[in-house]
């Protein structure tokens, strides 16, 4: 394996798809930067991926605070540091019907779900745009493709992510810097429990959850090759085309027979 003078900076990088995405990269000679809140996953990763033989950055952040990630790009600036690919993988969920959510919580999923790949994004091209080079994987989801009943907030923090990738791709098309988007369906990691989402229908067999694995494989060669976006999975595929064929009053009431309460049948 050739070690690149480059690196991956990657944000929810020690569990589900962000973990996968930073092995990845690892394998193929990137050196790393990995974000997350808990200092032990951290320390547990950068052991983990010693064995890579490149370098590796932990940095224990709260993204849900922008004060944090500022002061993240900022001291990997302090070390010389100028990434050459963004991952903004980290991002978070509520269920239940908006009315009863607690708002504080979808305030912070706001701040972490859109602020903050808004401001890491920022700086990053700030930073990369003299260089002429860069790659950006932005996590959306199928959830951006159709109104999330029982996960409202979700489904409308990825649906701006998908739009709003979109959008600066064509700005960024003759900068040298790309601009990806990944949409992953429902997938096996811990997002679930984040979300207090066990009781969802959606979940009723986990034998047709995607691999986190998979995902980030599909995420990772999309990014390689400069496409715009990804849906992975044939199934996930099938439920966007089917989304893309429907009203949205009728995406919205598919979407809620699916992620409703197992209790309510």
């Amino acid at each position: 394996m050739e070690i690149k003078n480059q690196y991956a900076l990657i944000t929810g990088a020690t569990n589900g798809i962000g973990y996968e995405l930073a092995k990845l990269f690892a394998e193929n000679g990137y050196h790393l930067v990995i974000v997350s809140r808990n200092q032990e996953q951290l320390l547990n990763r950068v052991n983990e991926f010693k064995k890579y033989g490149v370098k590796i950055v932990a940095m224990s952040k709260n993204l849900f605070k922008k004060d944090d990630v500022f002061s993240l790009y900022a001291e990997l600036k302090l070390s010389g540091i100028s990434p050459e690919i963004l991952v903004n993988d980290a991002g978070q969920g509520a269920y239940g019907k908006f009315q009863d959510t607690d708002i504080y919580r979808e305030l912070d999923i706001v701040n972490l779900n859109i602020n903050s790949v808004l401001i890491l994004t920022k700086l990053f091209l700030k930073d990369r745009l003299e260089k002429g080079s860069g790659k950006i994987l932005n996590l959306a989801s199928i959830a951006s493709k159709a109104p999330g009943p029982w996960h409202s907030v979700y489904h409308g923090t990825k649906a701006f992510i998908l739009s709003w990738s979109e959008a600066i791709r064509e700005e960024l098309k003759d900068t040298g810097i790309t601009v990806t988007a990944l949409l992953p369906g429902p997938t096996d990691t811990d997002f679930f429990n984040k979300a207090n989402m066990n009781r969802s229908k959606l979940l009723e067999d986990r034998d047709n959850l995607s691999n986190p694995e998979e995902v980030a494989r599909d995420g990772y060669e999309a990014l390689m090759n400069g496409e715009d976006k990804v849906i992975s999975g044939l199934k996930n595929k099938l439920t966007v085309a089917m989304s893309n064929l429907a009203t949205d009053s009728m995406a919205a009431y598919r979407m809620a027979e699916m992620q409703e309460p197992v209790e309510n049948k």
